[in-house]
């Protein structure tokens, strides 16, 4: 069954191509294109397009569908094209006439418009918790090992001092930037396309506002040739923001790696959480950060691909957009894993509290040293060149100690800080809005 099929049937080498995996990828889209359906029948009733007897049978059988799709039992059949055909036929099997009318003052295009930014907000949401406790775990570790000094690095050469609590909390904030881009793609995605139809609205008279606000969006796409113009923009907006926080893993990822080696020794990884060699018995390898790094670096292509895919097409629509889903919708299962794994492990590391007795680094502390002799009276210039001479003589010593104060450093942290920002920023998503939304249009408030 296709929505467009009339007399002639496609062939069948044409009907696989171009149906691809739609099938397959529109079953994650399955519960967001019933709550689209339901917003939008409730519209139509309250414009004189459908009875509220009709309305009350399909918004009836359509918590019976979107029951399946959220359980997982939702299948779309055999030769049938995509998840709207099979939503509508599920209604037509059951309802007869009155099913066929849903489709009245949309389009298959402001359909998949519509599953999308419902999919893509949904998504976002899940993961912000997922980002929120991993910045969680972080600073927890950071107030833990604020007072433990290890090497800070510039060109992989031994630098300054620096401490965990500024390693673990570094992430943090990073991470909490990422939430800051992450809420920028939010805004663009909680639009409203409903009613921009094939991209140039309808000759109903749909009330656009009415379904903007029983989906819980922030505002509509006004312009309807834009509303469809926004497909393959807000997923390489999105994207943009799942790829700053896989780069945040990636880099965190690296460094556990290189910090767990033998050679650094500055953390280790609970056996549990190795892997082994099959020839060589003492090893037990990082696969997860491996994996995260390789994972997360892979992500960071995504906006990319997006961007090659859509960046020559004109206004309007094109099946080409169709091939962004296969790269879009699974990014965010992958995002949301990496994040899941490195919460824990970041969790379980043992920090090893002994790394500055090694003599190899003492040096770390020169700029330590050059700063107290400033305080002494002493010009910067100066102190810097007796404390270089007493290096290259191989007379420099120091106590190994650190008095930062300042905000943002060793001994003033500011994690409480970071913390606050990380909550007003979770705060502007406003997700109760869309839960509550949600929740009254089925019918649960």
């Amino acid at each position: 069954m296709k929505l467009w099929e009339k007399s002639v049937q496609v062939n069948k080498d044409v009907e696989s191509y171009t149906v691809g995996r739609d099938r397959e990828l529109d079953v994650y889209l399955a519960p967001y294109d019933v709550l689209g359906s339901m917003a939008h029948i409730t519209m139509l009733e309250s414009v004189g397009l459908l009875t509220k007897e009709e309305l009350a049978v399909l918004i009836k059988e359509l918590k019976v569908i979107y029951k399946l799709a959220v359980s997982g039992e939702f299948v779309i059949e055999d030769g049938i094209e995509d998840v709207h055909s099979q939503v509508e036929l599920m209604l037509t099997r059951k309802l007869g006439d009155v099913g066929k009318k849903i489709h009245s003052g949309r389009s298959r295009n402001d359909q998949v418009l519509i599953d999308l930014k419902l999919f893509t907000r949904d998504q976002i949401h899940s993961l912000v918790n997922s980002v929120t406790k991993l910045i969680d775990v972080l600073l927890e570790q950071s107030e833990e090992y604020k007072n433990i000094l290890m090497p800070g690095y510039t060109h992989l050469q031994i630098a300054m001092p620096s401490s965990f609590g500024l390693w673990f909390g570094s992430y943090a904030e990073s991470l909490v930037d990422d939430l800051q881009l992450l809420l920028a793609a939010y805004r663009i995605c909680n639009r409203n396309p409903l009613g921009s139809a094939a991209g140039y609205g309808s000759s109903f008279p749909l009330n656009r506002q009415m379904t903007t606000d029983l989906l819980g969006f922030d505002s509509m796409n006004y312009n309807v040739v834009y509303a469809q113009m926004g497909r393959g923009k807000m997923e390489r907006v999105v994207a943009f923001a799942i790829a700053n926080i896989a780069a945040t893993l990636s880099k965190l990822s690296y460094d556990a790696c290189l910090y767990n080696s033998q050679n650094f020794g500055f953390i280790k990884l609970p056996d549990e959480y190795t892997t082994g060699s099959s020839i060589m018995p003492h090893k037990k390898n990082p696969d997860v950060f491996e994996l995260t790094r390789a994972k997360c670096n892979k992500l960071q292509g995504l906006p990319n691909n997006i961007t090659l895919i859509t960046n020559n097409l004109p206004s309007g629509y094109f099946r080409d957009l169709q091939i962004i889903k296969e790269l879009f919708i699974p990014s965010f299962e992958e995002m949301n894993d990496c994040l899941h794994m490195v919460a824990q492990m970041m969790g379980e590391v043992k920090i090893n509290e002994h790394i500055l007795d090694d003599p190899k680094y003492l040096l770390i502390f020169s700029v330590e040293e050059v700063n107290r002799l400033v305080l002494e009276g002493i010009p910067f210039r100066d102190a810097y060149k007796q404390v270089g001479l007493e290096i290259e003589k191989g007379n420099f010593s120091h106590n190994k100690e650190v008095h930062h104060t300042h905000e943002g450093s060793i001994g003033n942290l500011c994690n409480d800080s970071i913390d606050i920002l990380k909550q007003q920023i979770v705060d502007q998503f406003e997700f109760e809005k869309v839960i509550s939304a949600e929740k009254k249009l089925l019918g649960e408030n």
